[in-house]
């Protein structure tokens, strides 16, 4: 009788039960919860925002201090502005009620810093206003007005506008008063120079209600009272 045996076949990578080599020891990788990723995250957010928050607390810490800093070392002062005369030129009354109208009006401007000045722009606007009708129009000079600068502006304004008849009676008897009530809106561009540097550029709105005695061309025009108004669009 024949003796069975028995064959033992060794697999890659095991190891005989008999073997004396060393053990081979099998570790399990903790895992990490959803919620632990999510405090985590939570925490990252909060302090991106705190730094943020403190950065920008800081500049506007800083923008306060340089303000401040400037304002008293500058000492910026509004500049003035004031109607000197009005010339009338022409006012013709048509026979279709289109009046002609062409008047030159001086305008003072005076800036009293001593360290700072004033660019005019281009983009500005004069108009003169008689009962809600634009009577003639023109522009302010693109010009540089210098540390403690006195300008006079001599604009010329022309315009054709039509009148009512209720306009026309109401302008007759004021000419024959010697009051009649004129608006003068300017609009100009201004941009404030700090020494040779331009800041930004913002709107000046004036304003200036007019009583004069007569409107007549070539006749020395007297102003009876003034009264300006101004305010900024930045």
């Amino acid at each position: 009788m024949t003796a069975s045996t028995t064959q033992h076949v060794m697999l890659p990578g095991s190891r005989n039960p008999g073997s004396t080599g060393a053990p081979i020891y099998h570790h399990d990788v903790p895992g990490y919860s959803s919620n632990y990723r999510k405090k985590s995250g939570g925490k990252n957010c909060f302090r991106c925002i705190c730094c943020c928050c403190c950065c920008l607390l800081l500049l506007i810490f800083s923008l306060a201090i340089l303000t401040f800093f400037l304002y008293n070392m500058y000492k910026p002062k509004v500049p003035s502005y004031n109607i000197e005369d009005l010339q009338v030129k022409s006012f013709d009354l048509q026979p279709d009620s289109i009046l002609k109208t062409e008047i030159l009006v001086n305008v003072k401007a005076d800036n009293p810093n001593s360290h700072i000045g004033f660019t005019y722009g281009n983009d500005s606007s004069v108009d003169v206003v008689y009962s809600d009708t634009n009577l003639c129009t023109g522009k302010l000079p693109y010009f540089y007005q210098g540390h403690e600068n006195t300008t006079l502006m001599m604009i010329d304004l022309v315009g054709e506008s039509e009148l009512g008849s209720g306009v026309q009676e109401d302008f007759a008897q004021r000419q024959k008063e010697g009051k009649i009530p004129l608006l003068v809106k300017v609009k100009v561009p201004l941009r404030i120079v700090i020494g040779n540097m331009p800041l930004r550029q913002f709107k000046v709105f004036l304003n200036c209600s007019l009583v004069v005695d007569n409107l007549t061309p070539n006749k020395k025009v007297g102003v009876l009272s003034s009264n300006t108004t101004l305010y900024f669009e930045f």
